[in-house]
C-alpha cells in the first residue's frame, strides 16, 4: 500500500523515470558537452530529445541506471529541469501578485510595479535552492526499485531525433 501519494503507482513510475530521465542527461552531456537536448517522462518510460544515436542513448541509459542504484542520488538532479522553471515561475509571479493585488488605481498599481519587480526577484532568488529539492522529494525519485529497461525506439521528429525509452517495473 502507498504512503502517500508520491508512492502511488502511476506517481512512483514516472518519478523514478525521471530520474533516470536526468541521469541519462547527464550520461549524454558527458560524452556530448555542447549538444542540445531535452526529456520528457511518464509512467512508462521517457522521451529524449537529440540528435544521438539509439545506441548512445541506450548505452546512456544502462550506465545511468547502474550508476543511480550504486547511489549516485544526485544524477536525479538537472538544472534544465522544468520543476525549477515552474518553481521560479510560480514563486516570482506569486510574490509579485501579493504586491500588485488589491487597490483599484491604476496609478496606485504602476506607483507599485518597483516594488512587484524587486518582490519577483527575491522569489527568483528563492526559487534557486527550492527547484532542485522540490525535484530531490517530489518530482523525482533516485530509488529504482525493481525498474528495467525495456527497450529504445528511435524516430525523427523535423530535424530533432527523438529516442523513446521505455521502462517497466
Amino acid at each position: 500500500m502507498a504512503n502517500t501519494i508520491l508512492d502511488l503507482p502511476l506517481i512512483l513510475e514516472t518519478r523514478r523515470n525521471h530520474a533516470l530521465e536526468h541521469a541519462t542527461l547527464h550520461m549524454l552531456a558527458g560524452k556530448y558537452p555542447n549538444q542540445h537536448m531535452a526529456g520528457h517522462s511518464n509512467p512508462t518510460g521517457f522521451f529524449i530529445l537529440g540528435n544521438f544515436s539509439t545506441e548512445d542513448v541506450a548505452s546512456a541509459v544502462t550506465q545511468a541506471l547502474t550508476r543511480l542504484r550504486a547511489g549516485e542520488r544526485e544524477l536525479a538532479i538537472h538544472a534544465g529541469c522544468g520543476t525549477n522553471l515552474a518553481t521560479t515561475a510560480l514563486l516570482a509571479g506569486t510574490l509579485a501578485w501579493f504586491v500588485l493585488r488589491g487597490g483599484k488605481s491604476l496609478l496606485g498599481r504602476i506607483l507599485r510595479l518597483p516594488l512587484a519587480v524587486a518582490f519577483a526577484a527575491v522569489g527568483v532568488l528563492l526559487s534557486q535552492p527550492l527547484g532542485p529539492v522540490i525535484q530531490q522529494r517530489i518530482t523525482t525519485d533516485a530509488e529504482m526499485g525493481n525498474l528495467q529497461l525495456v527497450e529504445v525506439r528511435s524516430s525523427l521528429r523535423g530535424r530533432i531525433t527523438a529516442h523513446r525509452v521505455i521502462t517497466k517495473n
